[in-house]
This record gives structure tokens, sequence and C-alpha cells, in this order.
């Protein structure tokens, strides 16, 4: 009797450092999930509204039916986010409206500069993006790869079909952009920031 009661505590000790640990790491998993899925929905509506812009500009010259691919991709990323979004229960970030109307902006703006902009600007928003899918692939490998299975072949999917519009972009004269390096690297700080709000917000 006395060596029941001796064990008693130290069994409901464990179970409960076990109980706690489960809760903690299921608070991580949801909380990590939530970011994730705010901040690549932002990400494939700033997109979708990007190419939107430019296909507005563009869409009668020679780069009309590249730019009209890239946006129908993007669209079906966008597509995935929004069912993802309350299927994970994660709350879409705050700046929605910002991002329509500086995606358009963008998007369009460039596009008035020449095709040589628009693509360049494809090119700096592909290169964020596909480094901020890389690290999300890392983390949610590091996480557990098999309790995020679907999220991750969802995720490797799109991050190369961003790769491919990258590659689209050199291969239609984005680095004879006017100022290709300040425009591009201009894009780049704006997509970085963009996603670091968005993660938040």
């Amino acid at each position: 009797m006395k060596y029941k009661l001796l064990c008693q505590p130290s069994s409901l000790t464990r179970l409960a450092c076990r109980a706690v640990s489960t809760s903690q790491k299921k608070a991580h998993t949801r909380a990590m999930l939530d970011r994730m899925i705010r901040v690549d929905h932002a990400g494939e509506y700033g997109a979708d509204r990007i190419y939107a812009g430019q296909h507005a500009v563009l869409k009668n010259t020679s780069v009309g039916p590249t730019i009209k691919h890239m946006w129908e991709q993007e669209e079906e990323h966008l597509a995935t986010f929004n069912k993802l979004l309350p299927q994970h229960r994660a709350r879409p970030t705050a700046l929605l409206p910002f991002w329509h109307v500086a995606g358009y902006a963008l998007g369009a703006g460039t596009a008035l500069l020449g095709k040589e902009a628009a693509m360049a600007c494809t090119v700096a928003v592909e290169t964020s993006i596909t480094e901020h899918y890389n690290d999300q692939i890392r983390e949610l490998t590091n996480s557990d790869k098999e309790e995020h299975k679907e999220l991750l072949e969802t995720i490797t999917r799109f991050r190369n079909e961003e790769m491919e519009h990258h590659d689209i972009g050199l291969e239609n004269d984005a680095e004879l952009a006017p100022a290709y390096q300040l425009l591009s690297g201009a894009i780049m700080v704006g997509c970085k920031t963009a996603i670091w709000i968005s993660e938040r917000v």
C-alpha cells in the first residue's frame, strides 16, 4: 500500500507533464499553420492582383498570353488558400484591402514602363515568394513531415510554379528593364516587408 502511494504522485506527474507537452505542441502547430496560411493567402492574393494589373496593360502585346498563363496559375494558388483558410480556422490578414490596391498598382505601374519592367517585377516578386516557400518547406519538414504531408506537397508544387514564373521573366528580357537592379531590389524589399507584416497582422 505504501508503495502504491509513493508511486501515484510520480505517475500523475508524468501524465500531467505529458498532457502539458502535448497541449503545448498542438498550440505551437496551430500558431505555425495559422501564420503560414495567412501569409501565403496574402501573398497569392497580391500576386493575383499584380498579374491582373500587368495583363490589363499588356494583354494585346507579345507577352499578353504569357502573363495570362502565369496569372491563371496564381488564381489556382489563391483558390487553394481560400479553401485552406477555413479548413485550418486561420484568419486572413487585415491588410487585404491594401494589398488589393497595392498589388494592382505595382503590376500596372511596371507594365506601363514596358514589358521588360513588367518582367523585372515578376522576377523580383517570384524570387521573394520562392525563398519564402523554401523557408516554409524547411519549417514544416522539421516540425512533422508526415503530419504536414498534404500542405508540404501543395506548397512545394506552388514553389515550383513560382520558380517557373521567375525563369519566364528572365527569358522575356527582365534584365533589360531600365534601372533593373534598382527596380528589382526595391520590389524585393517591398515583398519581404509585406510578408513580415502579413504574418503578424
